[in-house]
């Protein structure tokens, strides 16, 4: 994986593996915005937590923490005027992302977050911000996207160690429908809990 990158990301990359969990927050934030670092911070999540199977959760919750401020970066980035990048990256999907970022808010942007490669999430974050999802929608759904992700991942490599990832690769399916299952059940959860009750409707 480290021959595909150029010399100065493998630096970046090695500079952040001595760093714990500060350089796993780094990686995830610039892996989510501006630059590309292929399944990197799944690699140093799994390594840190197989040395350190204790500070497990501070890999998991770094990870997440630079994953979705990145993306928040992005999304503010789309915001300034990317309409047109959007509509060249994204092509005949373009009008797809967009209608699925429009109707479908805080569960849309969630079930993109968690879905695997090859589905192109970048593409989404951008939708999210050039055609205004509420900042408050968007980042709590990828903030509990990446949550789940990094936490799953941390969990597995501390059970599973090296294996970690061809687990994940051999069980996506599995993987995509527990996590969409979790997706409508939070969907509905927040529904219901933001549904308006008769004696407020009277008052």
């Amino acid at each position: 994986m480290d021959g595909k990158l150029s010399g100065w990301k493998q630096q970046i990359i090695g500079v952040a593996g001595t760093l714990g969990a500060p350089g796993l927050f780094l990686i995830s934030f610039l892996d989510s915005s501006v630059l590309t670092f292929p399944i990197i911070n799944d690699v140093l999540l799994i390594e840190l937590s197989m040395q350190h199977p204790a500070r497990m959760a501070l890999y998991a919750l770094m990870a997440s923490l630079g994953s979705a401020l990145g993306c928040v970066l992005l999304y503010f980035i789309a915001r300034k005027g990317g309409e047109a990048f959007f509509q060249r990256k994204a092509g005949e999907r373009a009008n797809m992302i967009r209608r699925w970022v429009e109707r479908n808010g805080f569960a849309g942007m969630l079930l993109a977050a968690l879905l695997p490669p090859p589905t192109p999430f970048k593409i989404f974050v951008f939708a999210a911000g050039v055609f205004e999802v509420p900042l408050t929608s968007f980042a709590s759904a990828i903030s509990l996207a990446r949550l789940i992700r990094y936490f799953g991942v941390g969990y597995l490599a501390v059970k599973y160690g090296n294996n970690a990832l061809p687990f994940l690769a051999q069980h996506k399916v599995e993987v995509v429908i527990v996590m969409a299952l979790f997706v409508a059940a939070s969907f509905g959860l927040s529904r219901w809990m933001l549904r308006e009750h008769p004696a407020a409707s009277n008052a």
